[in-house]
């Protein structure tokens, strides 16, 4: 067990054991450029479409062409910017959102579209590069927040991960909107009354620690090598520290931000309704960068429509999109919370602007759309175009990394901010030009 346990710490030590020599400049000016961020309460709020969601029956209508599909174009408050007729909530609002047409990532696949476009970078066999809630969540979460500082409802998030960022900003992975996450809650049995249960819950954490402390210190006996203690002891503080937020998180009265059926029925019903789950994970989002969550992802699946595409957006994911989508734009923006919330739109890739013979769109990553909005990011425009038949880039060409420095920047974040990977090695945050006009 001893030897289990050691491994359990040091799967987790590398980030910060390389961290650990960095220089006092670079940690200096890190620091000070977090300072703004956390007294702000700056969020990003990922929309992921998992399976690839059609640009092309959404956003990027080709009426009139081969290609164009069943669905017809309408006018947005944006004035020019139309979009599909199965978005007219997201019509309302779009005069605060902005269409990048123009994106070429090049990665059909489902696995390595879902690492390049959550992390910004192409799958690596040597480096596991943190998602952009890992790295947001590394840089501007306050230590004394008890929620995460990423959280991921639907689980996709927690597919990518946080990298060599370390286990502490890995995403908290909440399954069912509307419910609280497992575990939350004390066990019960532990006590006749509240106080009862919270005192033996507490002196099962100062148990915890006392084991911990013994490992952050290098005093186990089995520990005979420097390297091996001191490997210890930065795992141990990393381990502690996730706990802690654990353990804080049971009894925070912020562990009610959870419940999203004790709103009222009015938002509920604007969002869509409990049995829209993508919307009530957007509800679930909106609370949750309210509290100061640094970034939120809520996916949506269903969208690898081979077959039957129209009918299925029409009656399925377009409607459940645009409910949840539009309605959170809508509350950010009248609680006060869209100058300081990025909200980013995407999939691992758009789809094919041929319709196949089964009436459906296959993968598509050679040039396509993602949507933002709010924080720095200037709304009611469109970035880039693609051709008439929607095959080509005709203007304006947007790679993954001017994508990523863009929303960074939008955050408030300079995409030439350095983080180091698991051997110290430094890199930007995002390695890419801000496109012009666009923050």
């Amino acid at each position: 067990m001893s030897r289990i346990d050691r491994r359990h710490f040091l799967e987790h030590a590398a980030a910060l054991g390389a961290l650990s020599g960095a220089g006092s400049q670079f940690w200096n000016g890190l620091r000070a450029a977090e300072s703004t961020l956390k007294k702000d309460k700056k969020s990003l709020i990922i929309l992921w479409m998992g399976g690839g969601p059609s640009h092309m029956d959404l956003w990027d209508l080709k009426p009139g062409s081969s290609t164009g599909g069943e669905f017809k174009p309408i006018n947005t408050t944006a004035p020019g910017v139309q979009i599909s007729e199965v978005l007219p909530g997201l019509a309302k609002e779009f005069k605060d959102l902005a269409i990048v047409r123009s994106l070429v990532t090049n990665e059909g696949s489902h696995e390595r579209g879902t690492t390049l476009m959550n992390t910004g970078r192409p799958p690596n066999p040597v480096v596991t590069y943190p998602a952009a809630g890992a790295v947001v969540s590394s840089l501007i979460t306050p230590k004394e927040l008890p929620l995460p500082g990423f959280i991921g409802v639907g689980g996709t998030a927690q597919r990518v991960g946080p990298g060599f960022l370390g286990m502490i900003n890995a995403p908290f992975t909440v399954q069912n909107a509307g419910q609280p996450p497992e575990n939350i809650r004390n066990p019960g049995g532990l006590g006749s009354t509240t106080s009862e249960t919270e005192d033996r819950v507490r002196r099962r954490q100062r148990l915890f620690y006392a084991v911990e402390d013994q490992f952050a210190e290098g005093t186990f006996p089995h520990l005979k090598k420097p390297e091996d203690r001191e490997a210890s002891g930065s795992a141990a503080q990393a381990h502690s520290s996730i706990y802690k937020k654990a353990f804080d998180l049971t009894v925070s009265p912020l562990r009610t931000v959870f419940e999203v059926a004790k709103e009222s029925r009015s938002v509920i019903d604007a969002y869509g309704g409990t049995q829209n789950q993508f919307g009530m994970g957007c509800l679930l989002a909106r609370k949750l960068v309210e509290q100061g969550v640094s970034c939120v992802e809520v996916d949506l699946g269903g969208w690898d429509n081979h077959a039957n595409i129209f009918t299925t957006i029409k009656n399925g994911n377009g409607p459940r999109l645009d409910k949840g989508f539009s309605a959170l734009v809508g509350d950010l923006k009248e609680r006060g919370l869209w100058k300081n919330t990025v909200v980013m739109w995407m999939g691992e890739f758009g789809r094919t602007p041929r319709i196949n013979q089964n009436t459906g769109r296959d993968h598509w990553a050679r040039c396509w759309s993602v949507v933002m909005g709010g924080g720095g990011i200037k709304g009611g425009q469109v970035y880039g175009a693609t051709s008439a038949d929607g095959m080509d880039i005709k203007d304006n060409g947007c790679s993954i990394g001017d994508l990523f420095a863009t929303v960074y920047k939008g955050l408030g974040l300079d995409p030439a901010t350095q983080i180091r990977d698991n051997i110290g090695r430094p890199m930007p945050i995002a390695e890419g030009k801000i496109l012009k006009g666009l923050v």
